[in-house]
Parts: structure tokens; C-alpha cells; sequence
């Protein structure tokens, strides 16, 4: 397993003082994903980035990258990654191009011929190629982001840190750059901090949520969803008997991988909110003892989405 992780920390932990920033943080992010890195300001993601690019040294805990310690093998795993601060700054009389160039300089890898082809490549990557060679002094804040996107692809790294790299933009600015790191999915590993909730539900396969230094949630996207451990389906019924109605429920709710039924009335439909342990024998059964009644209708059977802001909220007040 730990071959096929980007980023492995254990008990990871960053102290200024008394103030503890990183508590205990346990990550795995699988290589070929995108990871998002959740939570409010303060939390503790950029701290946590900085210790993964070896810009500071934990107080406790380890971390590898690839399989290299981040504090003894820094530079090992600097030549494998490319990094998008949350304010890239640029040289504003450069045309795009000009930085790409300056930055292929120190960084590009391959033959120093392939480095106008590699600029090229990025360019149409980040749809900059129109203004390639336009000072970014007149660069929108998305337009900038994404050169800086370009900048932390140039030398074609295993992984990609982005450190909110949505955050200050305009909606059309977000898209784009959400756009980018889809496309960036295939050719790399990106773990990237947020504390944008839609941005996280569009784009990433697993995501970590931290508050006040500490892991609140760590899974895959649609684990987290979908309820995590206990999964919630929505049936909806049509008018039937009371009795009916209430033998059902009594026979349901007392299956052994029910954890609980919440009833719900609405334009004269009965809706139930049912948690279950199993999904696997759920999806296979709960339909089948429900409709064991022939004098119950459903009208409605699908599992429960939730929303990340749900699901954050709710840990937010937890934690």
C-alpha cells in the first residue's frame, strides 16, 4: 500500500510555542488522485504544506513523499514536485512565455532543446496560448493563476501542491482553474488546501478535512457523501393504511443493520430516513421487506446524498 501513496505523514505534528498549529496528523493520499485539503482559515493546511515541502521542520511525527522523509530527504523530493503558493507573484513586465522560460531554466529536466516545446505544451494546457506573449501586468487574477499552474507544471513533477488556488478568484476565474487541474488529473498527483466547499465536491476523488491543527475526516469523496459509516436511504410513500404504515416501520426499524428511522410528512406523501450499517445488504433487501406489505406503495427509493457544507458544519461544530 504504501508504494502507491504520494503522501504518507504519521502522527505528523508543528508547535510555535504554546501554540500546537498540527496535531497528530495521520494522511494518506493515493498517487494519480486529487486530494483535497479542507478546513477553515487557521486551521493548520498551510503549516501542514509547508512541513510535506521541507519549509519547516515538524516537532513530531514523520512524514515520506514517494517514500522519501520529508526532513531528511528534501531535495530528493523537491526535484519531484511543483508548488503554487496562494499569491504567486510574477515579474510583470515578462510576457508569459518569458516566465515560463525563466522558470525552465532552473527546474525543466529533459534536454534544454525540448524546453520551447515544453512552454508551448504548457501554455495550451492552461489556455494561455493567445497570450503567450502579453506582459502579465494585464493578466486577470485567473489568468495568473493559471500561469502560475504552468509555473508548478513546467518540470513535469509526480506531484503538485496548491495552496489555495481558487481562493481570491471571480466564479469564471474558479472554473478555469478547476478546469486546469482536472486536466492536470492524468499526468499527476495534486493535493491542494481550500476552504471552498463546492470547489472540493467538483473536482477531488479523496479529501481531508482539518480544524484547529486536527483531523476531523479523511476518505474518499463519495465515503464522506454518502454518509460515511452509515449510509442513510430516502423512501418515500404513497397514502396507505396507518396500520399498514406502522407495522412496516416496526418490522424495519428492528432490522439487525438499521441504526435508525426518521419519519417525515410532506404534501401527503410519508417520507423515511433510514441509516443502515450494510449498504451491500440494504440495496439488496430494505426494498423487499418494505414492500413485503402489499398495502405500501413507494413512490421514492434512492440512497441519500449529503452536501460537503453539511458534513463540514456538522464536524465544525463536533470538533
Amino acid at each position: 500500500m504504501a508504494d502507491q501513496l504520494a503522501i504518507e505523514t504519521q502522527r505528523l505534528g508543528k508547535s510555535f510555542d504554546e501554540v500546537q498549529a498540527v496535531k497528530s496528523l495521520d494522511l494518506a493520499v493515493p498517487q494519480h488522485s486529487i486530494f483535497g485539503f479542507l478546513g477553515p482559515n487557521g486551521a493548520g493546511k498551510t503549516t501542514t504544506m509547508k512541513l510535506l515541502l521541507g519549509l519547516a521542520r515538524p516537532t513530531s511525527g514523520s512524514g515520506t513523499i514517494f517514500g522519501h522523509d520529508i526532513v531528511r530527504d528534501s531535495l530528493a523530493i523537491r526535484a519531484r514536485i511543483g508548488y503554487l503558493p496562494q499569491h504567486p507573484r510574477f515579474i510583470d513586465s515578462m510576457t508569459a512565455r518569458e516566465t515560463l522560460r525563466f522558470t525552465a531554466r532552473f527546474f525543466f529536466s529533459g534536454p534544454a532543446s525540448g524546453i520551447e516545446q515544453r512552454i508551448d505544451e504548457m501554455l495550451k494546457l492552461v489556455g494561455l496560448t493567445e497570450k503567450a506573449d502579453r506582459p502579465v501586468k494585464g493578466f486577470s487574477g485567473g489568468e495568473r493563476q493559471r500561469l502560475g499552474l504552468a509555473q508548478a507544471q513546467i518540470n513535469d513533477p509526480d506531484l503538485l501542491i496548491l495552496d489555495e488556488p481558487a481562493a481570491a478568484l471571480d466564479p469564471i476565474g474558479r472554473r478555469d482553474v478547476l478546469a486546469v487541474m482536472e486536466r492536470l488529473r492524468e499526468r499527476t498527483t495534486i493535493f491542494y488546501s481550500t476552504h471552498i466547499l463546492d470547489d472540493v465536491q467538483q473536482v477531488s476523488d479523496t479529501v481531508a478535512i482539518l480544524n484547529r491543527g486536527a483531523l476531523v475526516a479523511h476518505g474518499p469523496i463519495e465515503h464522506l457523501l454518502n454518509g460515511g459509516d452509515h449510509t442513510v436511504y430516502t423512501v418515500t410513500l404513497d397514502s396507505a393504511p396507518t396500520d399498514a404504515l406502522a407495522a412496516t416501520h416496526a418490522r424495519v426499524s428492528t432490522l439487525p443493520w438499521v441504526t435508525g428511522m426518521e419519519t417525515l410528512h410532506r404534501n401527503g406523501a410519508t417520507t423515511w430516513q433510514i441509516g443502515v450499517t450494510d449498504e451491500h445488504t440494504a440495496k439488496a433487501q430494505l426494498l423487499r421487506h418494505i414492500l413485503s406489505d402489499a398495502r405500501v406503495t413507494v413512490t421514492g427509493f434512492a440512497q441519500k446524498k449529503h452536501e460537503l457544507e453539511e458534513i463540514f458544519m456538522n464536524l465544525m461544530e463536533v470538533a
